[in-house]
């Protein structure tokens, strides 16, 4: 999702693109937003319980301290949307080309997957169209959000691991001066048989009395609503919190042996410090 990320298939997300989200203050087409900063710098951190995969029975917990940038040019942007260039922005549409990622996950550390290769790092890079089809007032705003995602592994190297789509709907909501926001989404990622592969194939040299061999199809991987929210402490300080909840229920690779559970859930709870401002008006790159 993209409150930390949107797309992160190991079910954890790439950091810096959480403290950005908290880090940035509210966005609208009014020319107040053309008046922010051109970039913004800061250092952040945040400790989160997830899945170790999606569908895993053990839990990855960690804590990350990480810098981060905001930057607000008229095309390459790096803001709460995410990193990447954007191509067209109207009232109601917009497009642009970025990418999110994931932390990797060791299979030692991971029961059902002892002996198997481990889960790296992975990017996901490609275009992503949203469409902005209410406006609440007071009670928020819908866009309906259409990204379309290569994924690359790091792992002794860079390789092709498929692609995935993940249709979602997203409420938010910002509090007066963005005080606070809070931000909801519900959505459904699927992946090519590629990257089901890389998560629930067995190839028969892994398989095992408890773990039978196992060929992966591409479809549905989950379904996932969530929530992120964040609080200004002050104009350089923002805490931020995510919950979010995962089925696999219906997933085309639920018959898996390394799909243990049906559902799963994340959390995670950080800040976001911003030490360093341009002079520079974002207006001055529109």
């Amino acid at each position: 999702m993209r409150t930390c990320l949107p797309a992160a298939l190991a079910a954890t997300f790439l950091l810096p693109a959480c403290l950005v989200q908290a880090a940035e203050p509210v966005e609208t087409a009014q020319p107040a937003e053309r008046n922010l900063p051109l970039w913004e710098a800061g250092i952040g951190a945040a400790g989160f319980s997830t899945p170790a995969y999606p569908g895993a029975d053990d839990r990855s917990n960690r804590g990350l301290v990480l810098p981060f940038v905001i930057y607000r040019g008229k095309t390459f942007r790096a803001d709460q949307n995410g990193v990447g260039a954007r191509l067209l922005n109207t009232d109601k549409v917009e497009f642009d080309i970025g990418f999110s990622g994931s932390l990797p996950a060791r299979s030692k550390d991971v029961e059902a997957r002892r002996g198997m290769p481990d889960l790296g790092t992975l990017v996901e890079f490609g275009p992503r169209v949203k469409y902005k089809f209410a406006d609440m007032g007071e009670q928020g705003r819908m866009r309906f959000e259409l990204p379309l995602r290569a994924v690359i592994e790091g792992r002794g190297g860079l390789r092709r691991q498929g692609w995935t789509m993940e249709p979602r709907l997203v409420w938010e909501k910002r509090g007066e001066g963005a005080r606070w926001t809070l931000e909801g989404q519900l959505g459904a990622v699927f992946g090519d048989r590629r990257i089901n592969r890389y998560f629930y194939e067995v190839a028969p040299q892994y398989a095992t009395a408890d773990r039978p061999a196992y060929r992966a199809d591409s479809g549905l991987l989950l379904v996932r609503t969530g929530l992120f929210g964040t609080w200004r402490m002050n104009p350089d300080v923002r805490v931020f919190g995510f919950v979010r909840y995962e089925s696999y229920s219906g997933a085309a690779n639920q018959d898996s042996p390394l799909m243990k559970k049906s559902t799963g859930t994340s959390a995670g709870l950080g800040f976001a410090w911003t030490f360093a401002r341009s002079a520079a008006r974002a207006r001055a790159a529109e």
